[in-house]
């Protein structure tokens, strides 16, 4: 189907009104991280790169870029392991549930944040009378990017079928050498494009983190929202959303880039 002129220009009006109010606000928090005004008024009145040092000089935003690092790598690392197990066990047998069970894997990430923290709040606290800490954080964030895995996986292991594993199971192989040797190659770039988008998920979230890291823990979010109205933090608070929305943007990228050569080798 053929649109008409009007309707073409109408659509790539439409877009381009969507696209701005999306990158438009993170243009002008970069331009700002630049500006020489400890107020932010706009238009800037120059440009410094002070605020840059400034940032890599505060122990405070350091420590929660390295404790936001730790929590993302360590809930993609879990994600990782459960998102295969997982996908593998529901793609490849059948057993009563298993429609049930897909269900409730993929639902903390369709939830909303704020009903997930409460939830995971109230199973630590009074469930199981955990205290909140980063082991906590770490749970909580493994709980949805499990399911960036999950999804990346199933999806490679319904397009690959069971040929290769059956053929591999009646040439003598065991169930471990049939997935180290056959099932893990043709699933690298699958876990590497889910682990990506879980760590760019982790890295950045906040809703749940609130709920569930407690007081002691800061991670880069909570640290940005905990300045944001500081007016002497306020540029320094600019560089370190300059520098989340790079560290979200990156793994996103390659992954997106993984699944297009994916298609065109195929």
């Amino acid at each position: 189907m053929r649109l008409s002129r009007p309707a073409r220009g109408l659509l790539a009006a439409i877009t381009a009104v969507v696209l701005a109010l999306i990158y438009l606000p993170l243009l002008v928090v970069f331009v700002n991280s630049f500006s020489t005004s400890q107020n932010l008024t706009w238009p800037p009145p120059g440009f410094t790169v002070k605020w840059w040092a400034k940032a890599f000089q505060s122990d405070g935003a350091l420590d929660a870029v390295l404790t936001s690092l730790q929590v993302a790598l360590a809930s993609t690392a879990i994600a990782l392991v459960l998102g295969t197990l997982i996908s593998i066990g529901l793609q490849r047998f059948e057993f009563f549930g298993r429609d049930a069970i897909s269900l409730l894997v993929i639902l903390p990430i369709a939830l909303p944040g704020i009903v997930t923290g409460i939830a995971l709040n109230n199973a630590f606290r009074t469930g199981l009378g955990v205290q909140l800490s980063i082991l906590t954080l770490i749970i909580a964030h493994a709980t949805f990017c499990i399911v960036t895995v999950f999804n990346n996986v199933i999806a490679r292991l319904r397009r690959l079928g069971t040929s290769l594993e059956d053929a591999s199971s009646d040439l003598g192989a065991g169930i471990w050498t049939t997935f180290r040797l056959v099932t893990f190659p043709q699933l690298r770039s699958a876990l590497f494009a889910g682990g990506l988008l879980a760590f760019a998920l982790s890295f950045d979230e906040i809703i749940v983190t609130t709920f569930t890291a407690g007081s002691s823990v800061k991670t880069l979010p909570l640290w940005i929202l905990d300045n944001l109205f500081r007016p002497n933090q306020a540029p320094v608070v600019n560089v370190i959303a300059v520098v989340l929305v790079l560290v979200s943007i990156i793994p996103i990228y390659f992954a997106q880039r993984i699944a297009g050569a994916e298609k065109v080798v195929r």
